[in-house]
């Protein structure tokens, strides 16, 4: 296993044409759980210059103006360009509705028996990944990458920079040594500016120092040096952005949504998806099964797979890496974690009440995780973020080790 290496994640900012897509789609699921919480769903987007194609499968007592939905997403993002605005631009629809026995019944009222017999309708195999490198269990780089992201949006919208515009990419270099973080090798920005009045790229390569790069590292223990390299548009201008510029589809920024790439993730979007489907929910059950494996002292760095098949309710494998880490044999970290975590959909529906949290979190709940990580949120009160279990997964672990060192084991 290296030990030395430099690893690059990046993120992007809401205005990014996929990352609207992901809002959208969110914003959609939010909209029919919010008015029938046992909706079924499934929303898929597409954005281009001018136009807006929304795909959705759905079962629900729920009456959503999907268009609507999407005409205030990007009004919120921010765009309202001639070539790309909330009032203009083109939605074009094709919608299904799913057979009468996708509805469902409330999770919360279920007993184990009920919770067995929802099975996986679709097969995945899912990944979760949590270690020590920051207070939010998340890898550096992708952690840095995000908060400049947010960073940039917010002097965007504050007008501290007045000559941004929605879209942005940000991507962060860091040295590691001993698997361990050591310095920034790297940033770099990519941020949309309005065709005109934007400074001389000498200028908006110092605005974007002062005001988005030194506060997000003011609190962070790895910062830049003077040896870290800066990139500001390497490209060169990158007028307007957005979905004039380039197209946009959901689901198509999963590294971004998890670890950065820093650990395996699923191929199957997260986004779009209501809280049955186990590809999205599985994913969140899978962090949050090796977050509270790093939290409970069982490793340094934990990488979590779920697989699942179509028909069975139990993931058929559950299987733990701890790249050299663990106290404990990966095996026994996954026993550990089958015994004390549902893995069910049922389950992981009702453990995280993902049916009623859109209609109790102001905004909506699933549009918030479309933008800046599915996982590692601070400023959201995920549920799966949670570290609960970790006492019990650590117990028995002095004891364990003693008869290793002992020979008993």
């Amino acid at each position: 296993m290296k030990q030395d290496f430099i690893f690059i994640s990046e993120s992007v900012t809401e205005g990014h044409p996929d990352k609207l897509c992901d809002q959208i789609s969110d914003a959609v699921i939010d909209q029919f759980l919010r008015d029938d919480p046992y909706s079924r769903a499934v929303v898929e987007c597409a954005v281009a210059t001018g136009v807006v194609f929304i795909a959705a499968r759905y079962r629900s007592d729920a009456i959503v103006d999907i268009p609507h939905v999407a005409r205030q997403v990007i009004g919120q993002v921010g765009y309202d360009q001639k070539d790309f605005n909330a009032k203009t631009s083109s939605i074009v629809t094709s919608f299904n509705e799913l057979p009468h026995q996708e509805r469902v019944i409330d999770e919360r009222a279920m007993d184990d028996a009920a919770v067995e017999a929802v099975t996986a309708k679709n097969q995945a195999t899912v990944f979760g990944y949590a270690c020590g490198q920051t207070a939010a269990f998340l890898p550096l780089p992708i952690w840095l990458a995000h908060k400049l992201a947010r960073r940039l949006n917010a002097v965007r919208l504050t007008r501290e920079l007045t000559y941004l515009r929605p879209d942005a990419k940000t991507q962060v270099g860091v040295e590691f040594r001993n698997r361990r973080p050591a310095r920034i090798h790297s940033i770099t920005l990519l941020a949309a500016h309005t065709p005109t009045g934007t400074p001389e790229p000498a200028r908006m390569r110092a605005d974007l120092l002062t005001h988005v790069i030194e506060p997000v590292f003011l609190d962070e223990p790895v910062r830049p040096d003077r040896n870290t390299k800066l990139f500001v548009n390497p490209g060169g201008p990158f007028n307007v952005g957005g979905p004039s510029v380039h197209a946009g589809l959901t689901g198509r920024k999963n590294a971004i949504d998890t670890y950065g790439e820093y650990s395996r993730h699923s191929g199957a979007a997260l986004s779009g998806k209501d809280p049955l489907r186990i590809d999205r929910v599985g994913a969140y059950a899978a962090r949050y099964a090796a977050k509270n494996a790093v939290a409970a002292g069982l490793a340094d760095e934990c990488e979590v797979q779920l697989s699942y098949t179509i028909g069975l309710s139990r993931p058929v494998s559950i299987q733990v890496e701890t790249f050299g880490t663990g106290k404990l044999p990966d095996g026994e970290i996954a026993t550990r974690l089958g015994t004390h975590f549902d893995f069910r959909p049922a389950g992981i529906v009702r453990q995280f009440n993902l049916r009623q949290l859109p209609a109790l979190t102001a905004g909506g709940f699933y549009r918030k995780l479309a933008v800046y990580g599915h996982v590692g949120r601070m400023d959201i009160g995920l549920p799966w973020e949670m570290t609960d279990k970790a006492v019990l997964l650590d117990s028995g672990l002095a004891t364990y080790q003693e008869n290793v060192e002992h020979g008993a084991l």
